[in-house]
């Protein structure tokens, strides 16, 4: 694959796999790209591989960040009421990102699956784009590096391993959804049923000691 198209095709799959729609994870074109380290294919070395997909990933993280700030309000208004997700719900968001953003987002680049989607919120929130692209890339680092120092520690046996990080990420999937659903039955379950001891009647307790009238 890789041997064909080279480093732009490298450059090309990082970003569509950080814009969410991946023909293959990073986690099967990183370590390979390791292998053609190792083989000595033409173009393929540590400093140009490094560069080439941390480029391509951030890029991806752009265009997802831009996505979620032009059209992820109108979306989440427009079918937003229909998941409990209200005005109320998007200013908590855009409070969070403005207060935990920059390491929800490098360390979300960190975790396989959810490094591809943490940029829409992101960017519906309208995170500060600056610290958006700074700690994506200082997130996307290791995590790139590790994987290609993977396929380079593993080199021709990486293919009999491929099958493996497939099934990682729909272990990862499956998690993460299962977390997002728990969340939102727990959130929901606040909302149907509040606690009435957080809420004031308005009106004063009558005083026992006064005869009824």
């Amino acid at each position: 694959m890789l041997t064909t198209v080279g480093l732009p095709g490298l450059f090309a799959l990082m970003l569509v796999e950080s814009v969410g729609v991946p023909p293959l994870p990073s986690e099967v074109i990183l370590p390979f790209a390791g292998v053609l380290i190792v083989r000595g294919t033409p173009g393929f070395t540590w400093p140009t591989v490094l560069a080439v997909a941390v480029a391509g990933g951030v890029v991806g993280a752009i265009l997802a960040y831009e996505a979620g700030r032009r059209g992820g309000r109108a979306l989440i208004h427009r079918w937003g009421a229909r998941a409990g997700i209200d005005e109320k719900v998007l200013r908590r968001s855009e409070e969070y990102f403005d207060r935990h953003g920059k390491v929800t987002v490098g360390t979300a680049r960190l975790v396989p699956v959810l490094r591809a989607y943490i940029s829409y919120p992101a960017g519906a929130a309208k995170m500060d784009r600056s610290a958006f692209v700074a700690f994506t890339t200082l997130g996307s680092l290791p995590f790139v590096a590790v994987l290609i120092y993977l396929g380079t520690v593993l080199g021709n046996n990486f293919t009999v391993l491929q099958h493996y990080f497939e099934y990682l990420d729909i272990v990862v999937v499956v998690a993460i959804g299962l977390l997002l659903l728990l969340l939102y039955l727990r959130w929901k379950r606040g909302r149907d049923h509040p606690d009435p001891t957080t809420h004031e009647t308005g009106s004063e307790p009558a005083d026992p000691a006064e005869p009824p009238r």
